[in-house]
């Protein structure tokens, strides 16, 4: 039987409701624009529509995926961040609203000749900022290939491919030269809080992204002890860091030997991010 876009609407948003509650009718709208190959703001208008039977397919392909917890944006493949698409794969972590934080933040700095990302995953941070600062060249740096295969991807979408390039790096190991603007959001989950995650993290996302195990802080240790090694003079840092870590990770840093620390918080009121100046 044909079926327009409010039926499967509703039919999807009932099956949805006892996983995700109130989200349902959200990612259903958002799942079903993305069947039918439109903007999620263009929906209303052609829900009364008849569906063709491929979109239908592909939607409840998409339904089904929503129920295994599957995140939405790896389902449509992609994340806004800073009023920017990205791809978004299994491979790398879903961008999230806290780390524009660490944007803004660093947009208050002086202008950055080059930037360095550590653990550059979908490129977020650091094409954010080459988009935003058209004076600055950066280099993204990742342990995963697969990840630095989504930053490729995302540089070359954006157009910042003549200022931008990624490299496999464990860290520090394959980064020469001095940056002015050192930004990271490392792995910063506890090893007993990976438990507790939403079905949707600690299932869909890599783990070498979330968590270093135990204390969670073991990126940290190696960000103080390497930073001065890729810190230019009068160069700044600003790294995320979990809920409830900013004491730990300001602790880290001061016995590396750095004075100028400043912890910021995020748009919830929570400590988020820490500045450090050489």
């Amino acid at each position: 039987m044909s079926q327009n876009g409010v039926m499967l609407l509703r039919d999807a948003v009932l099956q949805l409701r006892p996983v995700l509650g109130d989200g349902a009718a959200r990612d259903a709208r958002v799942l079903l624009a993305h069947a039918l190959g439109i903007g999620a703001d263009r929906l209303t208008l052609v829900l009364p529509d008849l569906v063709a039977p491929d979109a239908v397919e592909k939607f409840q392909t998409c339904v089904q995926a929503r129920l295994n917890r599957q995140p939405v944006a790896q389902i449509i493949g992609k994340r806004l961040f800073w009023g920017r698409e990205f791809q978004v794969t299994g491979d790398v972590l879903d961008p999230r609203p806290e780390t524009e934080t660490l944007i803004a933040l660093a947009l208050e700095e002086a202008v950055p000749e080059r930037i360095l990302d550590l653990g550059v995953g979908s490129g977020c941070i650091l094409l954010t900022l080459l988009a935003e600062i058209p004076e600055a060249t950066g280099l993204g740096a990742d342990l995963s290939t697969a990840a630095c295969a989504v930053a490729r991807q995302n540089m070359q979408a954006l157009g910042l491919q003549a200022r931008g390039e990624i490299v496999q790096s464990d860290w520090f190991s394959n980064i020469g030269g001095k940056f002015d603007l050192v930004v990271s959001n490392p792995p910063y989950i506890t090893r007993s809080e990976m438990a507790g995650l939403a079905p949707e993290v600690a299932k869909w996302e890599p783990e070498i992204a979330l968590t270093p195990g135990g204390d969670g802080l073991a990126a940290y240790r190696v960000l103080a002890k390497g930073l001065l090694q890729v810190l230019a003079r009068n160069g700044v840092a600003l790294f995320e860091f979990g809920r409830d870590q900013g004491l730990d990770v300001t602790a880290i840093f001061a016995a590396a030997g750095f004075g100028d620390l400043q912890v910021f918080q995020d748009l919830n009121g929570h400590d988020r991010i820490i500045r450090v100046k050489r």
